[in-house]
C-alpha cells in the first residue's frame, strides 16, 4: 500500500491513512413497508417502496427493499452482524497473506467481490457486473463518501441509490444507532435476542469504562498512529470512539493539531513530546504496528512502552453493539491495571 501519509493527498487520503475526525449532529432514519419478524432473526421479506435518508440528508429510494448492497467493508462488517448480507466491499478487506483485514470483522470476505482493497481503487466494471441496487459507505467528511474515488464517483453514483453515514462528528452510540436503523429498513430484526444481548453487553462495558476512568482520574491515554517516518498524535474529541471514551471520563493527552485540526505530527525525535501512562495505537494495516518500532530507540524509551501499557485502538470501529462493546471492555481493563508512569 503506499504511503498516503506523505503523499501529496487530500484530508480524506490522510484520514485513510491513520488520522483522526470531528464532531456534529446525526439525521434521522425513515423506512417504508410492512414487516414481519422470522425466527432467524432477520425479518421476513418487506413489501412497497424503500427509503432512507441518511446522514447527508439525502433520501436514498427504490421500488423494493435493495438486494444487490455493495458496501464499504466495515460498514458491511456492521451489517452483517445484524443479518443484513451484501454482494461486494470495498475499502480495506485483505492484507497482503490473503487474511481478512481487521476491518472485516465476522465478514467471510470469500462470499463478497472485492471492488478494491486500497485507498483510490474501486472496480467500476465489477461494480456494474453486480447490478447493485444500492451503495453504502462512511462519511468521516461532509459530503464526501469513504473509499470511493473522486475520479469516478459520478459514474459511480448513477448505477445506484447511495447512503452515507457518519463515522465522525458522531459517537460511538449514535453510530451504531445509525446502522441500526439501515439494518432495520433493510428488513432486520433488530429486536433479535442476539442483538438485544449485544446491546445490553455494550451497556454494560459502557459502564465499566466510566467507573475505570473514575477510579484512576490521574491516568491519561495518548492516541497514536506510527509510519516509517512520524507518529501522529490525535485529537480526542475529534474522532466518534475517542470523544465518547472521553464523555466517559478518559482523560486524554491534547496534541497541538495541524491545520486540518485532527492530529499532531512528530518526528521521531520529537515522540515523547507528551506524557502519557497509556498508549493506543491505530490497528489498521495502513499503520505501522508496536512490534515494527522495535528499531526505534525513542519509542522503547517512552514510559508507556517500558511498562507494557501499549493497547491496539480500533481506529474505524464496525459500528455494531457486538463489534463495540470489547473495545468499551478492553480500554476499561488497561485503565484499571494501570500504572501512573509520566
Amino acid at each position: 500500500m503506499a504511503n498516503l501519509r506523505t503523499s501529496p493527498l487530500s484530508r480524506r487520503g490522510l484520514l485513510a491513512a491513520g488520522g483522526a475526525v470531528g464532531l456534529g449532529a446525526v439525521l434521522a432514519a425513515c423506512g417504508d413497508g410492512d414487516e414481519k419478524t422470522s425466527d432467524s432473526g432477520k425479518a421476513a421479506e418487506k413489501s412497497g417502496p424503500w427509503s432512507f435518508k441518511d446522514d447527508r440528508g439525502q433520501t436514498a429510494e427504490a421500488r423494493s427493499v435493495p438486494k444487490n448492497i455493495v458496501a464499504f467493508i466495515g460498514v458491511a462488517a456492521a451489517l452483517h452482524d445484524y443479518g443484513i448480507e451484501v454482494k461486494g466491499v470495498f475499502g480495506p478487506t485483505k492484507t497482503a497473506d490473503g487474511k481478512p483485514d481487521v476491518q472485516a470483522g465476522d465478514l467471510d470476505i470469500s462470499k463478497v467481490e472485492v471492488l478494491g482493497n486500497v485507498w483510490g481503487e474501486f472496480n467500476v466494471e465489477k461494480y456494474t457486473g453486480l447490478a447493485p441496487e444500492l451503495l453504502v459507505t462512511a462519511m468521516w467528511e461532509k459530503d464526501a463518501l469513504w473509499y470511493v474515488p473522486d475520479q469516478s464517483k459520478d459514474k459511480i453514483l448513477k448505477l445506484a441509490p447511495s447512503v452515507a453515514l457518519w463515522a465522525a462528528q458522531t459517537t460511538v452510540p449514535k453510530a451504531i444507532q445509525r446502522h441500526e436503523d439501515l439494518a432495520a429498513s433493510l428488513g432486520a430484526d433488530v429486536k433479535a435476542k442476539k442483538v438485544t444481548d449485544a446491546k445490553a453487553a455494550f451497556e454494560k462495558a459502557a459502564a465499566r469504562l466510566r467507573a475505570a476512568a473514575k477510579s484512576q482520574p490521574n491516568i491519561k491515554v495518548l492516541v497514536g498512529s506510527a509510519s516509517q517516518d512520524l507518529f501522529y498524535v490525535s485529537l480526542a474529541k475529534t474522532s466518534a470512539d475517542t470523544l465518547y471514551f472521553q464523555e466517559l471520563g478518559v482523560q486524554f493527552v491534547e496534541p497541538k493539531v495541524n491545520e486540518a485540526g485532527f492530529f499532531e505530527e512528530l518526528s521521531w525525535e520529537n515522540v515523547d513530546k507528551y506524557d502519557a501512562d497509556i498508549i493506543m495505537m491505530d490497528n489498521r494495516s495502513s499503520a505501522l504496528q508496536p512490534d515494527a518500532l522495535t528499531s526505534k530507540p525513542t519509542w522503547a524509551q517512552l514510559p508507556a512502552v517500558k511498562a507494557g501499557q501499549v493497547i491496539p485502538r480500533t481506529t474505524e470501529p464496525i459500528y455494531s453493539y457486538d463489534k463495540c462493546a470489547p473495545i468499551l471492555d478492553a480500554l476499561a481493563e488497561a485503565i484499571e491495571k494501570a500504572k501512573k508512569v509520566s
